[in-house]
């Protein structure tokens, strides 16, 4: 009972800093800086933009499709897209996605029969998915780019030769652990059932192709104002995102600015980043926060109903 109202107020919370985040982010541009950026993009790059935009978000819903599987409560995908899209779309505005998401989740899971412990799988199977799709990316990016790694994050040769063995290292380790560990690994009194292979390599492809279609939407928006490589937009979207979840800052505000001026420098990148955040933040953000409350008045809590019925 207790951790249903918490949930409901975290979801409130969410909900209102989302909207407040969105109106803070819109303060610093005018309406006349989104509308220029957006009109100086062709039209071709605007919806490709949008097909990877999409293709991230196809992504993270099949994210949860194996996760709920590795929970043990398998759900039609529709319904975990659902959970997905609507919980991730504010939860990537808001930061803290683990929570503001998650508490979205067991909003919608806990009508569909989950327990607060399978909600509980589902979310940390979701943050572990997100890591190693970043490692994985991330360690094809320092091998492929390991000068602009270095240069955007500021490191030395020593500290990137530790991040690429960290990188690889992960999701390297995670596959052979999901495929030879049969009994729950502990640390300390922390216990994590390793996935089954097929899941686990699941795991790992979803992740790494999340990114690399952010990492494409960002793309089309760059090229409409210059040269720019996909592998050093990946590059700059990686580092980008690991910075925002270290510091659980809203959506990258600030970091991914800061990030690709490394490759397009003066007006033009910020513009390109106006129109990415309308595309991945923005337009997501509106269609999740209406498919929330929408769901409040359709969908019916079953495990709630039949409390009340008692």
């Amino acid at each position: 009972m207790f951790l249903r109202y918490l949930f409901r107020i975290i979801i409130v919370v969410a909900v209102a800093g989302a909207l407040y985040l969105l109106y803070n982010t819109l303060q610093q541009y005018s309406f006349d800086e989104i509308s220029r950026a957006l009109r100086s993009i062709p039209a071709s790059n605007l919806m490709l933009g949008l097909a990877f935009a999409a293709g991230s978000y196809f992504c993270l819903s099949c994210n949860d499709a194996l996760a709920v599987r590795y929970a043990g409560k398998p759900l039609p995908f529709h319904q975990t897209a659902l959970a997905s899209f609507t919980g991730l779309s504010i939860g990537h505005n808001v930061g803290v996605a683990a929570l503001s998401s998650g508490a979205i989740r067991y909003r919608f899971y806990s009508r569909w029969g989950l327990t607060t412990e399978e909600v509980a799988k589902v979310i940390l199977f979701c943050g572990m998915t997100v890591g190693l799709g970043l490692a994985t990316l991330g360690a094809a990016a320092i091998f492929l780019r390991p000068d602009d790694v270095a240069r955007m994050a500021g490191l030395n040769d020593e500290a990137i030769s530790v991040a690429a063995l960290c990188c690889f290292t992960f999701p390297v380790l995670y596959l052979l652990l999901s495929a030879f560990l049969r009994t729950p690994l502990h640390i300390r009194n922390w216990r994590f059932q390793m996935p089954s292979l097929p899941i686990a390599v699941g795991q790992t492809v979803v992740g790494t192709v999340n990114f690399a279609l952010v990492a494409a939407s960002l793309h089309q928006m760059l090229t409409a104002f210059g040269e720019a490589a996909y592998l050093q937009v990946a590059t700059a979207s990686i580092t980008a995102n690991i910075a925002a979840i270290v510091s659980h800052i809203p959506g990258g505000l600030g970091v991914l600015e800061a990030t690709i001026v490394h490759i397009l420098p003066g007006a033009e990148s910020i513009a390109a980043v106006i129109a990415f955040r309308v595309i991945y933040y923005f337009i997501p953000l509106a269609i999740g926060l209406s498919l929330l409350v929408g769901s409040e008045f359709v969908l019916k809590s079953g495990p709630e109903l039949n409390e009340n019925a008692k």
